[in-house]
């Protein structure tokens, strides 16, 4: 029997079905390799093509290669906000300079520094290989603040899918052991669940971007056989944290027809529950990643600018 969900936009209707065409909305593990494939085609700059539009460089964070990204010809010795960012993929895909096309948007408005990490993926590295790399990474800019040329007290993480949830993982890990301190989580339609218990997780089916058959292959590779189970680590899926006090300031953000959906509206308002602050975006119509399906739709153009002028707020002195 086909779910009932909300409808697309119809822009976004019109533009899956090129997007479907290269990819299946169904990714099954036999399909990780092209989903791979397409990634580095399609969200992966070059470094040089990065250089184009600022100073960058690859540096290694005690194992874990990180790509550092600031306004062209700024001097380090002024400390600038600082965002650490971990690329999507379904954990299974990407690399440090997949999404690096977002940080140079940022850096178009903001004066920021941005730090990309490179963790190791699934299904080759299971949990907790991929959050435990992003918070080696993250504890090695938080001690090299000063020769990065980032204000130790403006400093945020961020992440969009896999990454998102794995930002929210890295948050939760940073409160537990105590530290680097964050100024904000940005969290851009988030992969937080491997439970598929709520409603939007079971919606999708052969539809839109990254739905039910595609997560359940996500949520297996990075977890394997414990993937719904009992013992999932808060980790590693986020939304199984018991306790979401403590936490920095959150931005998140979803679309109203997406695998993603009710997770991430539970998050943040567990978040208001345990005492935090939360910014809920939720765009209707919108599918998974819906301002890379149609760049140039007035709805792509607002969430990309909610998410700067979170950032604005959020970096401010």
């Amino acid at each position: 029997m086909t779910k009932v969900h909300p409808p697309f936009d119809p822009e976004i209707a019109a533009a899956l079905v090129a997007v479907n065409s290269a990819l299946p909305s169904s990714i099954t593990p036999d399909l990780i390799g092209r989903l791979r494939e397409l990634t580095v085609a399609g969200h992966t700059m070059s470094l040089a093509e990065i250089r184009e539009h600022a100073d960058a460089e690859e540096i290694d964070g005690n194992g874990v290669p990180l790509l550092v990204v600031r306004p062209k010809g700024s001097d380090p010795a002024v400390r600038l906000p600082g965002v650490y960012y971990l690329h999507g993929g379904g954990m299974m895909a990407g690399n440090n300079r997949t999404g690096a096309d977002w940080a140079l948007a940022w850096l178009a408005e903001l004066p920021i520094v941005v730090v990309s990490a490179d963790y190791r993926l699934a299904p080759e590295h299971p949990h907790p290989a991929p959050v435990e790399d992003c918070y080696t990474g993250l504890t090695w800019v938080g001690g090299h603040l000063a020769e990065l040329g980032i204000d130790p007290d403006r400093l945020v993480i961020a992440g969009g899918s896999a990454g998102g949830g794995l930002a929210a993982g890295t948050a939760l890990l940073a409160r537990d052991r105590g530290g680097p301190r964050l100024r904000g989580q940005l969290l851009v339609c988030p992969m937080l669940d491997d439970r598929a218990s709520t409603p939007s997780s079971t919606e999708l089916v052969g539809e839109g971007v990254w739905d039910s058959v595609s997560n359940a292959t996500g949520w297996s590779a990075l977890l394997g056989a414990a993937a719904g189970g009992p013992d999932v680590s808060p980790y590693a899926a986020p939304a199984r944290a018991t306790d979401l006090s403590g936490l920095p300031p959150a931005f998140v953000e979803v679309g109203s027809v997406e695998t993603f959906r009710d997770e991430a509206v539970a998050y943040a308002s567990r978040l208001w529950q345990a005492g935090g602050q939360a910014e809920l975006h939720v765009w209707p119509g919108g599918c998974h990643g819906f301002d890379e399906v149609v760049p140039h739709a007035p709805m792509a153009r607002e969430a990309r600018a909610s998410r700067v002028n979170w950032l604005r707020r959020t970096l401010a002195e």
